[in-house]
């Protein structure tokens, strides 16, 4: 018998995605356990370092590219997920990554590029620059607004300079990514893994926002999944409205949000409180205990601080599922691309085992003194 985390029991009703399989205490695996993919949801990934959230955000990754009816994109900080695109043995899995990503100017509403330029609305330039986004739309029609302005000179130099560091970023484009190059079938990896945390967060909005419109305006048919891994860097920065959007209004439209995160702690209310479905790996920081506490549903009568509950070892994970008000223990399956997410170790490293010069003088004189 096979469960579907989000819908319950009726495996025929949608598409669904191979989560993994229930997991009894004694270790053992029991039926299969499925990610409900045909309604939209707001799922939560969480734990520590090291134990599966970025894997398990992969697994969803796989089953969503090959369901129909939906379009997945994966905004990647860490660049561990390109990997969905190796050629694999068997059924493969359509991926396609963006590797230079860009976004139109207009993803973001005045207030956001004053917040993305470190600018106050109050101040002078920010003033400046809030009136250039209302007015124009690309980068350099900005900058032509600020310096026809008769505004103090020290003011449109400041204005223009934050300008200069934003076209530096090279995330703005008239035409950036929109929702028809990420509406396809196939999953979207898009890399932001060399941006700071402004462009990146520059980039999360726009795609966010492109989604978010195109099902409301019915320019895509299929549902949208965006997946953040790391997801406390958006929501600590200009995508959060776009975020937030999704998460309160997303359902109606059809957007679906999943989000991955080491620190829960991190992530806005909102963040927890309106997902539907939980998923924990490890976690033992009090204050990540504590934020999935403060949002635990009534229905569920143990304690996520309960030892005996939660997850010990990687690919563990405890699912808290408030569409059908249920919470499995399960274990989750392996991947069927290779996983981008492991840690480099110093023991892996291929080293010539000759000597060098130095290496060789400090043995023949029992230590190096200096």
């Amino acid at each position: 018998m096979s469960f579907v985390i989000g819908r319950g029991d009726d495996l025929e009703a949608g598409p669904v995605g191979h989560l993994g399989a229930y997991r009894a205490r004694d270790g053992s695996k029991g039926a299969t356990l499925h990610l409900d993919f045909d309604g939209p949801h707001a799922m939560l990934i969480v734990g520590k370092r090291g134990y599966g959230k970025s894997y398990t955000m992969g697994v969803l990754a796989e089953g969503l590219a090959r369901a129909r009816g939906v379009t997945p994109v994966i905004i990647d900080p860490m660049g561990v997920f390109d990997t969905l695109a190796a050629s694999t043995p068997g059924e493969g899995v359509p991926a396609t990554v963006v590797e230079k990503p860009t976004v139109a100017p207009t993803a973001l509403d005045p207030r956001s590029w004053c917040a993305l330029l470190g600018l106050s609305p109050e101040s002078g330039p920010g003033g400046l620059v809030w009136q250039a986004a209302q007015e124009t739309s690309t980068l350099e029609s900005m900058a032509d607004h600020i310096e026809a302005t008769d505004a103090p000179v020290a003011d449109k130099r400041a204005a223009a300079n934050h300008l200069r560091l934003a076209d530096a970023w090279a995330v703005f484009d008239p035409d950036g990514l929109d929702a028809t190059d990420l509406g396809s079938s196939e999953v979207t990896i898009i890399d932001v893994s060399g941006l700071e945390s402004a462009p990146m967060n520059a980039v999360c909005r726009g795609v966010a926002e492109a989604l978010y419109r195109a099902r409301v305006t019915d320019a895509i048919d299929r549902l949208p999944w965006l997946l953040l891994d790391e997801a406390h860097t958006f929501f600590d920065g200009v995508a959060e409205p776009a975020l937030r959007t999704i998460l309160t209004r997303g359902r109606a439209p059809g957007v679906s949000l999943v989000s991955a995160t080491q620190r829960p702690s991190a992530v806005p209310s909102v963040g927890i409180s309106q997902s539907d479905v939980l998923l924990s790996h490890r976690l033992t920081s009090q204050a990540d205990l504590d934020a999935l506490q403060d949002a635990q549903p009534t229905y569920m009568n143990v304690s996520l601080s309960d030892a005996d509950r939660l997850p010990d070892d990687p690919g563990e994970v405890l699912i808290i599922d408030d569409a059908t008000e249920t919470i499995h223990s399960a274990q989750v399956r392996p991947r069927d691309t290779p996983h981008g997410g492991d840690s480099p170790r110093a023991s892996d490293v291929i080293v010539d085992d000759k000597p060098d010069d130095a290496t060789a003088l400090r043995d023949s004189n029992g230590s190096d003194r200096g």
